[in-house]
């Protein structure tokens, strides 16, 4: 066979994994521009309770260098009967046994070894917390403390194991470790961290406090004390009795609730979510019982609509996809189940999510376009252990955060391939996301930031595919891009070890990708994120130097409220002039057409425009010029 055959065939067997056709993403810095909230790039548990007087425990050191910026901390189904007095918490999934948990060294340890960063403990809602660990479950005398199918059973205050069932062959009596735990127990909390004679936290970093942890399902987790799950309202009750406690105490918390445990709690609380005999899906009721009393009380009750999501989904075709389920109104989730019993039926037809989209408009509904509620989801899992599917599943998903506003977001499981992608998103990221559409958002979806002053963007790329290289396009409108060379950092073909030691020590590789001043094309490895650095054109440094392509002068300059552009031309050509800020963000086109050879002038009014530093910039098929125009 010939070399060249040889070659050729080398050649199409190499690109067979190609994408044929680049997909198209169009990036606008000026529209759907928000705010990144940093509290997306959250973790639950990072914090011993231990106080550390020196150094950092490895999770507090991966945490700072990966860029964690806020902690979830109140630790789930054990802050439902949390103790503050005593430093006790009751473990629901080991015997109910009682431990110490110290909330406040936890705490302290985020005021010493993290600045800066949020934190979020837990008020209890229940009525019950621990109260001592004499009467705990001898689990070492049982099995050395081994974990078996029973650990759930309620064995604390003097129960008996049943080595073959789910339920302790006698139950324990949880009045001989738990105590009776009001509303103002709950709260007392505030004034011992923050109060006149307390600790001394400084609250502006525990402004954010839980409404307890997934109530829909308090007869199961809680079953030694809620033998029949409380109704809806008599949660509601509860919920007000602290909510109205806490804020009397601290006026500017950030409460988050009402916390479901998963996708079918989205819809159902047991025995029903009614008002007046009509049904309401258990977050629309809870979202109108706020409403109703803080219309009622005049009181604000709810800061953040809170979730957790725990899908069942192991194909990886699916999983890659979940980040659909919040906000993607035409998006079929295969594990559709509890919106099916949305309209208070069982509806098989009904298989689109969108839960906190849902929820959106259930809070416009009840509370108004400007309600001021945020959206947090602070327990979510994957059933998988594929660091690449993780990596573009937890990038997905803060990608879409970003695009939507999200304000909380802290995964429960931590696995390799996420410190990775929180370290890739927390470090190069800005602070504004902007709109970028995609031709085929199932397959590639881009979500860029902005810095303050618009002349630095970061574009994140997530390629789905599991088997396929992707060529992208990207395409700038409002954005000049600098032209050359820029960094693109990605995360790829990942192992089963985790990989992320440091900042500086992790699997980012880094490459360039060649950048002209309105396009970029860029290859996406399979199942990859990515990440491109780009700088704006700061315009009049190049270009300016080229000062006789069109003898342009423009008059006067300094300006008032007009100026004149002069410019001259060798012979017929098209000339698109435009005007710039000086960060080189494009404010208008002011002419984009044929012009004959010779002299000529345009009147450019400028009466609408700030003082300060603008750039006109003329360009034409073989030659650019820019020229500084200063208004008064």
């Amino acid at each position: 066979m010939k070399l060249s055959t040889i070659l050729l065939l080398l050649f199409i067997c190499g690109n067979l994994a190609f994408s044929q056709t680049p997909v198209r993403i169009d990036i606008d810095v000026t529209k759907d521009k928000k705010p990144v909230s940093p509290f997306i790039y959250g973790k639950n548990n990072v914090l011993p309770s231990t106080f550390l007087n020196s150094g950092t425990t490895a999770e507090v050191t991966k945490a700072k260098d990966a860029g964690v910026r806020f902690v979830r901390q109140g630790g789930g189904n054990n802050s439902t009967k949390y103790n503050w007095r005593l430093k006790l918490s009751s473990h629901p999934d080991w015997y109910n046994n009682v431990y110490a948990n110290d909330w406040d060294g936890a705490a302290r340890n985020l005021i010493d070894k993290m600045p800066g960063v949020q934190g979020m403990w837990s008020f209890q809602l229940l009525g019950k917390a621990a109260a001592n660990t004499k009467n705990n479950f001898n689990d070492w005398g049982y099995n050395q403390s081994k974990w078996w199918e029973g650990v759930n059973q309620n064995l604390a205050g003097g129960g008996q194991p049943n080595t073959t069932g789910s339920k302790a062959k006698v139950e324990g009596n949880p009045d001989l470790y738990l105590m009776e735990w009001t509303a103002d127990s709950t709260v007392g909390i505030l004034d011992k961290w923050f109060g006149e004679k307390g600790l001394g936290y400084n609250k502006n970093q525990f402004r954010y406090w839980s409404m307890d942890n997934e109530p829909e399902i308090w007869s199961g987790t809680h079953d030694d004390v809620m033998k029949t799950q409380c109704t809806a309202e008599e949660f509601m009750q509860l919920y007000f009795k602290v909510a109205k406690a806490a804020r009397a105490k601290y006026p500017d918390i950030k409460l988050l609730g009402p916390v479901p445990a998963n996708e079918w709690q989205w819809f159902n609380w047991s025995g029903g979510s009614k008002i007046n005999g009509v049904h309401y899906p258990w977050l629309e009721f809870f979202i109108k019982r706020i409403a109703e009393e803080e219309k009622a009380s005049g009181i604000k009750l709810l800061d953040v609509l809170d979730i957790h999501f725990y899908p069942g989904e192991s194909d990886v075709t699916n999983s890659v996809q979940l980040h659909r389920v919040y906000f993607d109104r035409k998006y079929v989730y295969p594990g559709a189940n509890g919106v099916r019993t949305i309209t208070g039926g069982w509806d098989t037809s009904i298989t689109k999510e969108y839960i906190l989209a849902r929820c959106s408009d259930w809070l416009t509904k009840y509370k108004g376009t400007n309600h001021g509620v945020g959206l947090a989801v602070t327990e979510t899992d994957i059933a998988s252990s594929n660091a690449n599917v993780l990596a573009v599943w937890y990038a997905s998903t803060m990608g879409e955060f970003m695009k939507n506003g999200v304000e909380v977001f802290t995964p429960w499981s931590w696995k390799p391939g996420m410190w990775e992608t929180l370290h890739l998103f927390s470090r190069y990221n800005h602070k504004n996301y902007v709109q970028a559409i995609s031709q085929n958002e199932t397959l590639v979806s881009a979500y860029p930031t902005i810095n303050e002053a618009a002349d630095s963007m970061t574009v994140v790329l997530v390629n789905r595919s599991l088997t396929e290289t992707i060529l992208v396009n990207l395409n700038f409108s409002e954005f000049h891009v600098n032209p050359g060379k820029s960094p693109m950092y990605s995360i790829s073909n990942l192992g089963t070890a985790e990989t992320f030691i440091s900042h500086s020590n992790n699997a980012l590789k880094k490459t360039q990708v060649e950048a002209s001043a309105s396009k970029i094309t860029a290859e996406l490895a399979p199942l990859s994120v990515n990440s491109i650095s780009l700088l704006a054109l700061v315009m009049g440094s190049a270009y300016e130097m080229q000062k006789n392509s069109f003898n342009v002068s423009v008059y006067p300059n300094p300006a008032t409220d007009q100026v004149n552009l002069s410019f001259s031309l060798p012979e017929k050509r098209k000339l698109r002039i435009e005007l710039y800020q000086v960060n080189g963000m494009l404010l208008k086109t002011i002419s984009n057409e044929v012009f004959d050879a010779g002299n000529h002038q345009l009147d450019l009014n400028t009466s609408g425009l700030a003082s300060g530093i603008y750039w006109i910039r003329f360009t034409s098929e073989t030659a650019t010029q820019t020229i500084k125009l200063i208004k008064n």
